[in-house]
C-alpha cells in the first residue's frame, strides 16, 4: 500500500520556533521522519530559501528542496507545521503555516497547485491554524491525497 502523501504523522500542531530556519528544518525533519525524503534534502530547503523566499501570502509558506534536491526525495509527501504565534519569513511576511513539501518526478506542481488553491482563501488559512486537531486540520487538504 502506498502511503498517503499527507497524514497526522507529518503534522505539528502549536509549534514555537524561534525563526524561520528553524520551521524549514522542522517541516524537512517530519518529512526525513516519515520516509518521503533523506536527511540531505533538508539543507536544499534551506538552499532554497535563501534564494528566494517560499512565503507565499496569507501567513503560509511553502518551504521545499531546490532542482537538484530531487535525487534526495524517496517519496512525495508533504509535512505541516503550524505555527498560531507566526514566525518572521523576512520583508514582514509572518508565516502560520509552514508546509513542507517533497515531490517524485514532477508531481510537486500537482501538489503545489492543491495547497495553493486550499491556501488561497484568506479565512481558510486563519481555520486551519486554529485547528485544535489533526483530523480537522487535515480535512481542508482531502484533495491533496
Amino acid at each position: 500500500m502506498t502511503k498517503p502523501v499527507l497524514s497526522e504523522d507529518t503534522i505539528i500542531l502549536n509549534a514555537r520556533v524561534d525563526d524561520k530556519e528553524s520551521a524549514i528544518r522542522l517541516a524537512g525533519q517530519l518529512l526525513v521522519d516519515n520516509g518521503f525524503v533523506e536527511e540531505a534534502y533538508i539543507e536544499k530547503m534551506l538552499e532554497r530559501e535563501a534564494l528566494t523566499s517560499t512565503y507565499i501570502g496569507n501567513h503560509v509558506a511553502i518551504p521545499h528542496g531546490t532542482e537538484d534536491a530531487k535525487k534526495a526525495v524517496k517519496a512525495s509527501g508533504i509535512s505541516i507545521v503550524q505555527i498560531p504565534e507566526g514566525v518572521d519569513f523576512g520583508g514582514n511576511n509572518v508565516a502560520k503555516l509552514v508546509i513542507g513539501i517533497a515531490g517524485k518526478d514532477n508531481e510537486h506542481l500537482d501538489i503545489l497547485s492543491k495547497i495553493a488553491i486550499v491556501c488561497s482563501e484568506p479565512e481558510n488559512v486563519e481555520k486551519i491554524v486554529n485547528s485544535k486537531t489533526k483530523e480537522e486540520l487535515l480535512s481542508f487538504f482531502a484533495e491533496v491525497n
